[in-house]
Parts: C-alpha cells; structure tokens; sequence
C-alpha cells in the first residue's frame, strides 16, 4: 500500500503523494486487489469544472479517484504564463477533500523530467490545426505529461473536460493508437449562470474584461441556436456577435466535425473559439447539431439547448 508524505493513506481524504514511487505503490496494489484507478489530470487552481471530473470519476464502481495537480513546462512554450499559472496547492487539496478525492498527485518538475524533456509523443495532423496552428509546442507537451501520468498511475480511466475539446480528441486519438487499453472520458463544460465557460485563467481578468469575455459564449450560443440553417449561417452570426466586442482579439472561430475532421452537411458538429481578451487567452466550444437544429432532435441523443 503506497504511503503519503505524512505516511497514512485513508480513502476520501485527498492524501498528497509527491513521488511517483509512492503513487505508484498505492496504484499498483488497489488494481491488484481488483480496484480500478480513475485519474483526473489538472494544472491546479482547482474550479468547480475539476470538481465535476472528480465527481464523474466517482461514477466508475470502487475506484480510487487520483487528481494530478502538475503544472506541465512542457506545454508552454517561450513567453507564454507558465510563471504566472496559479499555484494554489492546499487550497486545491482542500477541495478535492470536499469532493472524496482519494489520492493527490503533486510532484515537482524534476521528479516529472528528471533528464529534461528528452522524449516527447507527437499529436499527428489533428495537433496542428485550431489551437495547434497558434501554440505549435503545445499538444506534445500535453500528450507527453499524460502519457507519462497514465503510466505512474496505472489507470484504467481517465476524466478530461469538454472546454479543452482538441485536447481530449487527441488524448482519445493517442489511447487508441498506442493501444494503452484507457477507457476515456469528456465531462461537459461548467459554466456560470451568465454563460462563462469556467478556466484557472478567469482569475487573470479583470470585472470589464470579465463582461467582454461573455461575448465568446454568447456567439457560440447564437451560432448554436441557428444549426438547422447550416455551416455559414452559424459562422457569420458567431462573427457578428464577436466583432461587435472589438476588444476581443480572435485567434480562431471554426466549425468542425465532432471528431474534429470537416463538419458534416448534418449531424454533429463542434463550434470552437479561441480569443484574448486584454493579455489572457480563453478558449470555449459548443456541441451543435448542424442541419438539424435542437428544435428537430427528438431523441437522436444531443443535448437540447446548445450551452452545456
């Protein structure tokens, strides 16, 4: 049984491991007497958006839930905030204590790359398009810490938020390709009730920037709402509402198949925002059924209202 820094280990409790010796011990003896091991990756600064993966992880029967709390250099590249990315580790255990997390996985960067980062996972076609053509560094660096937190894990499942949507095609694509026998999982976006998609970054805004950053959600919902007119339609009311916020600097607004590929004539698309408002860079999606509509589902197993 894997011991934490404090040397007990009690289900539910959040217990902080730092090594992956010790992590790994834990790991490796529930999946030998039969317990899954469901894994919540984060960067920290904890929002209910983690706490609802943390929730979905307790949905896998007797698993032991671990939330990783890594903020990963590898998926910065120069000059973005990986200085300035919050670090609130006691507040986080405190709230995965709230939420039953079993184990917390906190180690530091020499203990993630004690060699550097010498071996890194290459994310392919769909790593280079949307947030990939603006941050070329950036899925390998993801794919790369997640592999390697699957690896000392020992995870069955893995729990991964919709609001980072290319990331978890690629995270699913990867699993599939190595055949690393994860079962994968998107938890819907969490939103506040005025529609902000929540992010660790939100706390970099100020309050105007905060009501500019509305704007993202209200243009995808706006596009959302007129699917059943098509690609284009959704596209020039999704711009419209943008450009009329010229404070909003856009890196992209595409519409894309649910896997990403090109969107279908009908049937499920994604629609997928990137955008600065002032210096920080917030990114949403939105699962729209494209020639459909909402109104004309009836059951084919979509969402009924295009904010999730």
């Amino acid at each position: 049984m894997g011991i934490s820094e404090s040397g007990t280990f009690t289900r539910g409790q959040a217990t902080v491991f730092t090594s992956i010796e010790e992590l790994g011990q834990l790991t490796r003896a529930m999946r030998k007497a039969g317990r899954p091991v469901a894994l919540v990756p984060t960067m920290g600064a904890l929002h209910e958006g983690h706490l609802a993966l943390v929730k979905a992880a307790h949905s896998i029967p007797g698993a032991l839930v671990v939330v990783s709390i890594f903020v990963n250099p590898l998926q910065f590249a120069e000059g973005e905030d990986l200085d300035a990315y919050p670090r609130t580790l006691d507040a986080d255990v405190e709230k995965l204590k709230s939420v039953g997390a079993d184990a917390v996985f906190a180690p530091s960067p020499r203990e993630m790359y004690p060699n550097g980062p010498r071996t890194t996972i290459h994310p392919g076609e769909v790593g280079r398009i949307l947030e990939g053509e603006h941050r070329p560094t950036h899925f390998a660096g993801v794919l790369t810490v997640v592999n390697k937190l699957f690896q000392i894990s020992h995870c069955d499942h893995a729990f991964f938020g919709e609001k980072d949507y290319q990331q978890l095609i690629l995270i699913q694509q990867m699993v599939t390709d190595l055949n690393m026998g994860i079962t994968i999982h998107g938890v819907p976006i969490v939103r506040l009730q005025d529609g902000l998609a929540l992010s660790s970054r939100n706390q970099y805004l100020s309050d105007q920037e905060r009501e500019i950053s509305l704007t993202l959600s209200a243009a995808l919902t706006a596009g959302a709402f007129v699917a059943e007119e098509g690609a284009d339609k959704v596209l020039s009311i999704a711009r419209e509402i943008l450009a009329a916020s010229p404070e909003i600097e856009v890196d992209y607004l595409e519409l894309k198949g649910a896997d990403l590929g090109e969107a279908p004539e009908r049937g499920e698309a994604r629609l997928l925002v990137a955008a600065r408002v002032g210096s920080t860079r917030l990114i949403d999606n939105v699962s729209l059924p494209l020639g459909i509509g909402f109104k004309n589902i009836d059951g084919e197993g979509n969402s009924a209202s295009p904010v999730q």
